[in-house]
Parts: structure tokens; sequence; C-alpha cells
């Protein structure tokens, strides 16, 4: 499940990464904005809009330390903390993955080969009783994307459930920066 994710979201990046560029005319001026001559005879001067990026409510207090361990497992292959991190459905998702792949040894080394464990942010964190979402930019993410979270046993631990999850709200312990 943990690989099917991962090759998804590298699958639709690459898609949308490929549907960005394009050829350009020779000597062309890239940064200047596109003029297109429509059948009037008006010109009209295109000038695209980047999409806003979502402001940062909270610095993640709760979850973000689930995300900084379960990369600093991957990075020191440590299957031990790896375990204490992640849910008991995405643990069972990974290792029938890696069983499905023949692959033996550490359940830690085959994870961080399919992700890239280094520089991470954590922002946003929603809880809503027994199960969370937080924003996640670095690694395997080029842009912030949101991560499921669920409860297990009174800690909090990463899940391969959707993070789709509607009418979360901000939890009584999660402050707002007013970033």
């Amino acid at each position: 499940m943990y690989k099917i994710l991962f090759f998804t979201t590298f699958f639709v990046l690459t898609i949308l990464a490929i549907g960005c560029g394009g050829p350009t005319a020779p000597n062309a001026n890239i940064n200047a904005p596109l003029n297109t001559n429509r059948p009037d005879g008006n010109s009209v001067i295109v000038n695209p809009t980047p999409k806003p990026v979502a402001p940062t409510e909270n610095d993640a207090p709760t979850l973000g330390p689930v995300v900084h361990a379960y990369y600093e497992a991957l990075k020191n292959k440590d299957d031990a903390s790896l375990r204490n991190v992640l849910s008991q459905a995405m643990l069972k998702g990974l290792e029938a993955d890696m069983k499905a792949d023949k692959k033996t040894g550490s359940l830690a080394a085959y994870a961080a080969a399919l992700d890239r464990p280094g520089d991470i942010e954590v922002r946003n964190e929603k809880i809503e009783g027994d199960k969370g979402v937080a924003e996640l930019k670095g690694g395997a993410y080029a842009g912030w994307s949101k991560i499921s979270f669920v409860k297990e046993d009174g800690k909090w631990k990463m899940s391969n459930e959707s993070a789709e999850i509607q009418g979360v709200k901000p939890s009584a312990s999660t402050p707002s920066t007013g970033k």
C-alpha cells in the first residue's frame, strides 16, 4: 500500500511537471507576457497568476514530532523506531509490499529506499478524536501534501488512510500561530 501511494504521488507529480513545460520558439522571451491576437483584431495580454500557498495555521506541535521520528528512523534504518511511528495497518501494508518485492532484511531500509529522508517541514495539523491530518513538505513530497494520522494505544502514528478527512477542525490543543 505504501509503495502504491508513493508511486501514485510520483506519477502525478511527473505528469504535472510535464504539463508545465514545453518547447519554446528560438529566441523567445519566456518571461514576457503572452500576446494573443483575437479574431476581432484586439490583443489580449495574459499574465498568469500563481496559485496562492495556503497560510501556515500552526507548526504541527502534536503530529510534527511523529513525522520527524519517522524520517529519523528511515535515516538510521531503525526498525524499532519505525514500528513506533507507523500504524498497524501501514506496517502490514509495508511488510506485504516488502514480501511481494521479495526483499529481506530491515523494514526501515526498505522504506527508506521508497522515500527520500531529508529536510522535512510539517504544519497545519488538524485533530479530531483519534484521527489527524498534517501537511508535510520534503522527502518524497515536493509540495505541501496532507498526511493522515491515527491514535493507537494512546500514541499518534502515521497512517495509510486517506488524508482527505472531511470536517476536521483544529483541536483545542493546537495553537494558532497567526502566521
